[in-house]
């Protein structure tokens, strides 16, 4: 018998007949999808036949209704064509002249939940999943019905067993994913990610191999990393594996629909999951995910945020909606135990600033405790970018000594180079790799590749400050005038004339004695926009230098006042009278500053005033302080270029020099 994976090739050779009817590459998937589906069913179902020939010693000739009896009882689906009669998809081929209506009577032959997903004889249910009938009515109509129909029928796949089935599958989805996923988020999780993710749930979880493994997946697609999982467990030694995962896309949910009715407490649903909770009610000792990211959720943003069960304690941008699931599997966790797996990519670790729902995400997940590990992958990992991707590692009972600590695991040099690249994946990582990241995780301590930090370690508080202008002499008005950095009034009764934007008003005195005042501003060569003549004093504003100064009426001394600016503002009574305000204020702005964090409230604010007066060399005022969380692999494992030394760079400058005196001396200059 040939290696399963040998059909791999017999199978995209089915393709073939798809260029030449004008068919994109990218609609490729679509129109195989559900004829890979017919095969796998055919080929499961004729397995099962055997098996009840084989074990229970039924057969069709001897006691047909018994037979068809011990198959329904199996609940992999039923279809009459083939259970009952006993016929194949290549024996409806052979006939050309009989080929629709057999074909047609094939179709016809399996049971209603999977017509449902096959996409049979749908009438006026608007549900298509696999779309087969859509699929079969453009085929015909472009000319190729029986041809692609005959391709299919000659991969036999009655002969391997479903595990070897799942692999193929596996296999198949694959470069589905590869040639038709549409946006960056949308990853097919390959098998050395998921070998590397059955193995820290079985170094993880304490549960016995005679007990059952509540395994969860809330974006499964076809299933690839749920029953890849499950599979893998069951090989490390685990026996009872109950694999549990929804899906939103009709054929992806299809195919693991599908998949599902040949595996032992196996059981998929449909629907969005953040909205729709298939599996409410449910808790799971381990939950994977690879939820798409960079993907918005404005779609269902308002149901997101009218949300009643207590899964979401933050909302990040709508424009990636990954922290969505994380804080959904954490919820879905068994309220003592349990582990969370979830593929990221880096924007989860940083993303949104101090008080954003990103980080108020990571905040809310690190405050319960329940981060345990973060891993960074190697890049190209994936089949269709290139981008870097992370593990976050969630774990609702951490061992006593891991409380309230996190260990960063960087694998991004853990990875070997594919003797063939497929797609954007060009590393894999081999079983070395993977035993030093699960052995680095148990031990929980730091080496060459992880280290273990206080969780505190993450939070920063954002501090808003205000801070006053000063001048070269490090003044600014308010302290001159002593005001303690309030707006500095001039009094109505006190002010003679204003100045302002070059025109000359005078409020309160007559005409005549502000005409003194003026000839004593130009006298005295007090320029600018905005003067201010009082009893005592001439207040003036340099805007060049952005400092204001006042001259004595009395003895004409300038002083300077420090960095301010002067407003006038003027209002009138009906009955005519005037009233000027004049203010003296310093230059504020608002700024924040980024500050380590202590979880004791009193030192975490004496370390921010401690940093403010070491680094803030302008007056301030503290405003509001927000603490966030964010994760940064590059800080954490950074690792300095080595500079030349400076006598090394000196001797190939002098060297340098040598020549080009030589190529001159050549060149008779």
């Amino acid at each position: 018998m040939k290696d399963i994976l040998s059909y791999e090739s017999d199978i995209w050779s089915c393709a073939d007949l798809l260029i030449a009817t004008g068919i994109k590459q990218s609609d490729f998937p679509k129109y195989m999808m559900p004829f890979f589906a017919l095969i796998m069913l055919e080929g499961r179902m004729r397995n099962e036949i055997a098996d009840i020939i084989e074990t229970e010693g039924l057969n069709r000739e001897d006691n047909l209704d018994e037979f068809v009896e011990a198959f329904k009882d199996r609940e992999c689906g039923y279809n009459e064509y083939i259970v009952k009669d006993g016929k194949t998809l290549s024996d409806i081929c052979n006939n050309d002249k009989t080929f629709e209506d057999d074909f047609r009577n094939y179709l016809s032959g399996f049971d209603g939940a999977l017509k449902e997903l096959l996409g049979i004889e749908r009438g006026t249910d608007d549900s298509k999943y696999l779309n087969l009938d859509g699929i079969i009515a453009e085929l015909r109509k472009k000319g190729v019905l029986l041809m692609y129909v005959t391709k299919w029928s000659q991969i036999d796949l009655s002969t391997y067993n479903n595990s070897e089935i799942t692999t193929l599958e596996e296999h198949i989805k694959r470069k589905w994913a590869d040639i038709s996923a549409e946006t960056a988020g949308e990853q097919y999780t390959p098998e050395d990610i998921i070998a590397l993710i059955a193995e820290i749930v079985s170094a993880k979880i304490n549960i016995s191999h005679d007990d059952y493994v509540h395994l969860y997946d809330p974006t499964c697609g076809g299933a690839n990393l749920l029953f890849g999982v499950a599979d893998r467990l069951n090989d490390i030694g685990y026996k009872y594996i109950a694999a549990n995962g929804s899906e939103w896309n009709d054929a992806l949910f299809a195919l693991a629909k599908i998949e599902s009715l040949f595996r032992e407490d196996a059981e998929i649903k449909y629907g969005n999951t953040l909205t729709t909770l298939p599996f409410k009610g449910k808790e799971f000792d381990v939950v994977v995910a690879n939820p798409p990211y960079g993907i918005p959720w404005k779609g269902y943003e308002k149901e997101i945020r009218n949300d009643q069960t207590g899964q979401f304690a933050f909302f990040p941008s709508v424009s990636d909606g990954q922290l969505l699931f994380l804080q959904h599997n954490a919820w879905m966790l068994h309220e003592d135990s349990g582990i969370v797996i979830e593929v990221n990519n880096g924007s989860s670790l940083f993303s949104g600033d101090a008080g954003s729902g990103e980080s108020n995400i990571r905040k809310y997940l690190f405050d319960n405790d329940w981060v345990e590990a973060i891993i960074q992958m190697p890049s190209d990992e994936f089949f269709n970018t290139g981008i870097v991707t992370y593990l976050w590692i969630l774990n609702k009972n951490k061992q006593i000594e891991r409380k309230d600590k996190v260990i960063l695991i960087n694998a991004s040099d853990l990875w070997q180079p594919l003797k063939k690249n497929k797609g954007s994946k060009r590393k894999e990582m081999n079983p070395e790799h993977r035993k030093l990241i699960v052995d680095t995780l148990v031990r929980f301590e730091n080496n060459d590749i992880a280290k273990v930090f206080d969780k505190w370690h993450f939070y920063f508080n954002k501090q808003q400050i205000q801070l006053t202008e000063i001048d070269s002499n490090g003044r600014y008005v308010s302290q001159s005038l002593g005001c303690a950095g309030e707006v500095f009034k001039i009094k109505d009764a006190d002010i003679i004339a204003v100045k302002s934007s070059g025109v000359w008003e005078w409020p309160l005195n007559n005409k005549e004695e502000w005409k003194n005042q003026e000839e004593m501003v130009s006298m005295r060569k007090i320029t600018g926009d905005t003067i201010v003549c009082t009893a005592d004093y001439f207040y003036w504003e340099d805007k060049e230098h952005n400092v204001v100064l006042r001259s004595s009426v009395v003895s004409g001394v300038h002083e300077l006042l420090g960095c301010g600016y002067i407003s006038a503002t003027y209002s009138s009574t009906k009955k005519g009278s005037k009233t000027c305000t004049v203010k003296i204020s310093d230059y504020t702005y608002k700024d924040t500053e980024v500050i380590s964090f202590d979880p004791d409230s009193k030192q975490n604010s004496k370390d921010i005033l401690t940093f403010m007066n070491r680094y803030i060399f302008k007056p301030y005022c503290l405003l509001d302080n927000t603490v966030g969380v964010e994760v940064n692999f590059n800080k954490e494992f950074y690792v300095p270029e080595t500079v030349e030394p400076v006598d090394s760079i000196l001797a190939e400058i002098a060297e340098i020099d040598k020549e080009l005196i030589n190529f001159d001396k050549e060149l008779g200059l």
